[in-house]
């Protein structure tokens, strides 16, 4: 398996050294080998994953619930109009 290494860094638009050329070169070499060797497993009856362990929703569901009432919240609110916040304008 060749690699056209300048034709990857040209993608990347990245300039490399001949020395830097050889050394990438054999690293993703190995790396691609490595991939094929992951290939050829047996993979038919695993199920397709998106994480290694399994992860679960944490966050409780929504549930309606009372809240504070509005003229309650908008009593202590430094300046209000007809029933919202009035907050001074910062777009001319």
């Amino acid at each position: 398996m060749r690699i056209d290494i300048e034709k990857v860094a040209r993608l990347a638009r990245i300039k490399l050294s001949e020395e830097e050329k050889l050394i990438f070169g054999n690293q993703l070499e190995q790396i691609l080998t490595y991939m094929e060797q992951l290939n050829r497993l047996d993979t038919q009856g695993v199920e397709p994953t998106s994480h290694a362990i399994p992860i679960f929703n944490i966050f409780r569901e929504d549930e309606v619930r009372p809240s504070i009432p509005r003229e309650e919240v908008l009593g202590i609110a430094p300046s209000q109009e007809d029933g919202h916040f009035k907050v001074p304008r910062i777009i001319e």
